[in-house]
């Protein structure tokens, strides 16, 4: 089975909120999941999560501390990502690859259907 390895923002604002973003193309069309994406041959997590968010949000992010390391398998592939904890460097956000995108408070992480993975980071959150 393939293998990919992934990087994910979590993304709080100062009232606790969390950035979500919907998926706007291919098989997960409309599911929600977190901003990141591929680490390249040579990038730390931290670099790629911060190239991934400014190619897909436009966007500077801080990179904080390591929240979980998620393992899934999807039937065609297994998934690594390795979710981090971030904060905006400033507030402007354009989606230059997502369908939607709110801030949802960790209570109402539940209101939308995440991707699988996703899923078990969203239980730590609720916690």
């Amino acid at each position: 089975m393939k293998s990919i390895e992934v990087v994910a923002a979590i993304i709080f604002d100062e009232q606790g909120r969390i950035f979500a973003t919907q998926r706007g193309y291919g098989e997960w069309k409309d599911w929600w999941e977190f901003p990141g994406g591929k680490m390249e041959a040579g990038e730390t997590p931290q670099e790629a999560l911060k190239r991934e968010i400014h190619e897909e949000l436009d966007a500077e992010i801080e990179v904080g501390e390591l929240l979980h390391t998620i393992d899934y398998d999807y039937p065609t592939f297994h998934l690594t990502m390795h979710c981090f904890k971030c904060k905006l460097a400033y507030s402007h956000v354009t989606l230059l690859e997502h369908e939607a995108a709110k801030w949802l408070k960790p209570e109402e992480l539940d209101s939308v259907k995440w991707l699988p993975a996703d899923e078990e980071i969203i239980n730590e959150l609720t916690r």
